[in-house]
């Protein structure tokens, strides 16, 4: 028998049904009547939405809805209580998630960000060592006096609901007056040296000009934002490289994560229709925006013929068409075993996840999972308990949580 999931929860089947039963007073017969007509006619399933098991090649899991009611949450980060969780919102607020309840105050002192088209207060981490100093990190768009924009990051203390000792500690230069391709996504090494990604800003040369900082994954001092120790550009003295440069020729960049149990940077990054990238980064190296590419302009014409060329580096992967890539992880956690070590990346525009089995540098499998989930996936996190979380971008976002269901017997 085929079961119609309505999403209709037990409460609020009884708030529908008990004033029926009221007003029909002895007219029970009548009305239990009509109840079992409908049951045996739909075959309604009180269930609700985290109860549909979604299944995989590896593991089956469902989806639970922590907390909803977010504007278009771009990162999270866990703070190490086991019960709070900080989420950036784009228009530029910093909520906390406290035992799966939505708190209604916003982190006071969050810095004035630029949410205009792709700009926007973007992702949040915690330092390294924040169980000492309690500091976080934010990146953002902000724009200056004369109207032209860029990414930044920004340095503070959390307190309670506030954020104290707030400093800048890294400006993408140059800004401009554009909307489009901020990068923002940051992340930390074992050496503690913190990374940022940085987008070309609509402007596709300046991916090619290691001078500046576009279109670039950066490397700096979490303290002061200094370029970081060993940096690949920092001995040269001819003002052709930024100091802070670790590589360049990326076209926006919005994905970041390392490699357990090694030193592999991996970087995604949106191509423009098509040619959405998956890379290995390497120190110094140069990808190749604009000059290669697997992509197309949006109106279809053809920009570039090359996907190789001598000093540029080919991608490990490409997406044609375009998913829009967002928030990738490396899974570390136990609750699903068969998963351990493989790369989860969000979908924008296709919606859904995308899990990919890397070995020796080298993409070696893929599934896509959540095919018809509906919703754009701005951020994938591994939480403290072993869990996916998962961010949707949109004016009612929601951070939902992937639960393992256990496997069926062979038997069944």
């Amino acid at each position: 028998m085929n079961v119609i999931n309505l999403g209709v929860s037990t409460e609020h089947f009884r708030r529908a049904i008990y004033p029926i039963l009221y007003m029909s007073g002895k007219n029970f017969l009548y009305v239990s009547s009509i109840l079992c007509l409908v049951f045996l006619s739909t075959s309604i399933s009180l269930a609700s939405p985290k109860d549909e098991v979604h299944t995989s090649k590896l593991h089956s899991f469902r989806l639970n809805t922590i907390a909803e009611g977010l504007a278009h949450p771009w990162s999270l980060a866990f703070l190490p209580d086991g019960k709070s969780i900080l989420v950036t919102e784009r228009e530029g607020r910093l909520r906390i998630i406290r035992n799966g309840r939505l708190l209604p105050k916003p982190i006071a002192n969050t810095p004035d960000v630029f949410a205009n088209g792709q700009g926007g207060l973007f992702d949040v981490i915690l330092d390294p060592d924040y169980a000492k100093n309690k500091q976080i990190y934010l990146s953002y768009a902000k724009q200056d006096r004369t109207g032209a924009a860029g990414t930044e990051i920004m340095r503070a203390k959390l307190s309670g609901f506030e954020l104290l000792f707030p400093r800048v500690i890294f400006k993408a230069r140059p800004k401009l007056r554009s909307s489009h391709h901020f990068g923002g996504r940051m992340g930390f090494d074992t050496r503690k040296n913190l990374y940022l990604t940085t987008g070309d800003r609509g402007n596709r040369t300046s991916a090619q000009d290691s001078g500046n900082h576009l279109g670039s994954v950066i490397r700096i001092s979490k303290n002061d934002g200094s370029p970081a120790p060993k940096n690949p550009f920092l001995s040269d003295t001819s003002g052709k490289f930024a100091p802070e440069v670790f590589s360049f020729g990326h076209r926006n960049p919005q994905g970041l994560a390392f490699e357990p149990g090694s030193s592999r940077l991996w970087v995604h990054e949106h191509g423009p229709k098509g040619g959405d990238e998956l890379n290995l980064i390497q120190p110094g190296k140069n990808y190749g925006w604009p000059v290669l590419s697997f992509g197309r302009n949006y109106d279809g014409s053809i920009f570039t013929t090359r996907t190789t060329a001598p000093g540029m580096e080919p991608p490990v992967f490409q997406w044609t068409p375009s998913i829009a890539p967002s928030g990738m992880v490396f899974y570390e956690g136990k609750a699903f075993p068969k998963w351990k070590g493989h790369l989860f990346v969000g979908a924008l525009k296709f919606r859904q996840i995308q899990r990919l089995e890397i070995k020796d540098g080298k993409l070696v499998g893929q599934e896509i999972l959540l095919k018809d989930f509906g919703e754009r996936i701005r951020d994938l996190r591994l939480g403290p308990d072993g869990m996916l979380y998962l961010l949707t971008d949109s004016d009612n976002g929601k951070l939902l949580r992937l639960e393992p269901v256990a496997q069926d017997s062979p038997d069944s």
